[in-house]
C-alpha cells in the first residue's frame, strides 16, 4: 500500500499544478488571449500563434528554456536552442531574406518620394528612445526599445541582441510583434483623426511601369549605398536585398520560392516560439515590461501620426495629388500597414485603390527601420 501511495505522491509532485506561481497562471491566460486573437479574430495568426504557444509552454514547463549552463544533464531546453538563433541574429536576418523574396519594390522605385514617407514614420523610434531615457533605461536599452516604434519585430530582436540587451529581448520582441499584429486596430483611429474625409477620398495617379532592369539594379544599388554608409546594417539590408534579387532576377526561381515559402515559415515557427518562450512570469511581469509595452504603443502611434502628417504636407505641396493615408504605411509592418491604408481609403470611397501607392512607403519603412538600427549600432560602436 505504501508503494502505491508513494507512487501517487510522486506523480502529483511531477505535475505542473503545484509548481506554478500566480504569475505563471496570468501568463497562461495572456497566451490563451493571444491564441484567441490569432485564431478567432485573425490578427496575424502566423505571428501570434507560435508566440502565444511559446508563451504557454514556458509558463507550464520553464525548463523548456533552460540554458546549457544551468542544466544538470549538460543539455539545454528545446526552445533555448531556438532562442540562441535569435541572439546570434540568424533568424531575424533570414526573416528579412524571406520578406525581400516576397516583396515587390516596384511601387517604391516608381515613386521615390515614398522614401520620405517611410523616413517620416520612423519618428516614433526617436520618441521611444528619448521616452525610454526619461523612464530610467540606459542608452543602449533605450535604443533597443525604440525600434518597437517602427513596428518591426525582426529588427527589434536583432538590435536588442547586438546591444547586449538580452534581459529585455522578450518584452521588446513580444511588444513589437503584438503591435505588428494589432496594426488594423491601432492605426485607423489615428489616420481618421488627422485627415479629413476629402483627403481620404483623394485618388492618386496610376504608378508608372517599372522595367525589369530597374528592379534588378535596385537591390544591388541599395545594398552598396546603405552598407557602405552603415556596414552594420549588412545582415538585415543584405538579406532583404538578396531575397529581392532572387525574386527579380528570374534565374533562381527555386531559391526565391524556398526563401519566401518553406524557409520563411520554418523561421517564423522557430522565431515565434522562442520569442514567446522568453515571456516567463519572472521575466515578463515586472515594471520594466509595463514601461516597454507603453513606450511601444506610444512610439507606434507617433510613427503613424508622423507618417500621416508628412503625407498631408506632400498633399499640400502637390496640390492634392497625394492621399495622406499612405503616409501611415511608412511603418515597416509589411504588408499589413499598406492594407490598412487601402481599407481606410476604401471606407471613404469604395472605388479608391491605394494599396500599391501605400506599398512604396511600407517597404521604405522596412529599409528605414534597418537603417535606424544600424545608426544606433554605429553610435555605440557595435559591429
Amino acid at each position: 500500500m505504501s508503494y502505491v501511495t508513494n507512487t501517487l505522491e510522486n506523480l502529483v509532485q511531477q505535475t505542473a499544478f503545484l509548481g506554478l506561481s500566480l504569475g505563471n497562471y496570468i501568463m497562461i491566460a495572456v497566451a490563451c488571449l493571444f491564441l484567441y486573437l490569432a485564431i478567432k479574430k485573425g490578427f496575424e495568426p502566423l505571428l501570434l500563434c507560435p508566440i502565444a504557444f511559446g508563451m504557454l509552454l514556458v509558463n507550464i514547463y520553464p525548463d523548456i528554456m533552460m540554458s546549457i549552463e544551468d542544466s544538470t544533464t549538460g543539455a539545454g531546453g528545446l526552445l533555448h536552442y531556438f532562442y540562441l538563433l535569435d541572439e546570434w541574429a540568424i533568424l531575424p536576418s533570414l526573416i528579412f531574406m524571406g520578406v525581400g523574396a516576397m516583396t515587390d519594390f516596384g511601387p517604391l522605385i516608381a515613386n521615390p518620394k515614398s522614401f520620405l514617407l517611410g523616413a517620416a514614420a520612423q519618428f516614433g523610434i526617436f520618441v521611444a528612445y528619448f521616452g525610454a531615457i526619461l523612464l530610467g533605461f540606459n542608452d543602449k536599452a533605450a535604443a533597443a526599445i525604440s525600434i518597437i516604434g517602427g513596428a518591426d519585430g525582426p529588427t527589434s530582436i536583432f538590435l536588442a541582441g547586438k546591444l547586449g540587451q538580452q534581459a529585455l529581448l522578450g518584452p521588446i520582441a513580444v511588444a513589437a510583434y503584438s503591435y505588428m499584429s494589432l496594426v488594423p486596430i491601432i492605426q485607423p483611429p489615428i489616420m481618421k483623426l488627422f485627415t479629413t474625409e476629402k483627403e481620404r477620398k483623394i485618388k492618386m495617379d496610376q504608378l508608372r511601369p517599372v522595367s525589369k532592369l530597374e528592379k534588378i539594379l535596385f537591390p544591388i544599388i541599395v545594398t552598396i549605398v546603405v552598407c557602405m554608409i552603415l556596414p552594420t546594417t549588412a545582415p538585415l539590408i543584405g538579406m532583404l536585398m538578396l531575397g529581392n534579387l532572387f525574386r527579380e532576377s528570374g534565374v533562381v526561381r527555386q531559391l526565391q520560392e524556398t526563401a519566401s515559402n518553406a524557409l520563411m515559415y520554418i523561421v517564423v515557427i522557430l522565431l515565434g516560439t522562442s520569442v514567446g518562450a522568453t515571456t516567463s512570469a519572472e521575466a515578463f511581469l515586472n515594471l520594466n515590461t509595463i514601461k516597454i509595452v507603453i513606450l511601444g504603443l506610444v512610439a507606434f502611434a507617433f510613427g503613424t501620426f508622423a507618417g500621416v502628417m508628412f503625407g498631408k504636407l506632400m498633399c499640400l505641396i502637390t496640390h492634392g495629388k497625394v492621399n495622406p493615408l499612405i503616409g501611415s504605411a511608412g511603418v515597416s509592418a509589411v504588408p499589413m500597414a499598406a492594407r490598412v491604408s487601402q481599407k481606410v481609403g476604401a471606407e471613404a470611397d469604395p472605388t479608391n485603390f491605394l494599396l500599391m501607392h501605400a506599398m512604396g512607403p511600407n517597404v521604405a519603412g522596412v529599409i528605414g527601420t534597418a537603417v535606424a538600427a544600424g545608426t544606433f549600432m554605429a553610435i555605440f560602436g557595435v559591429k
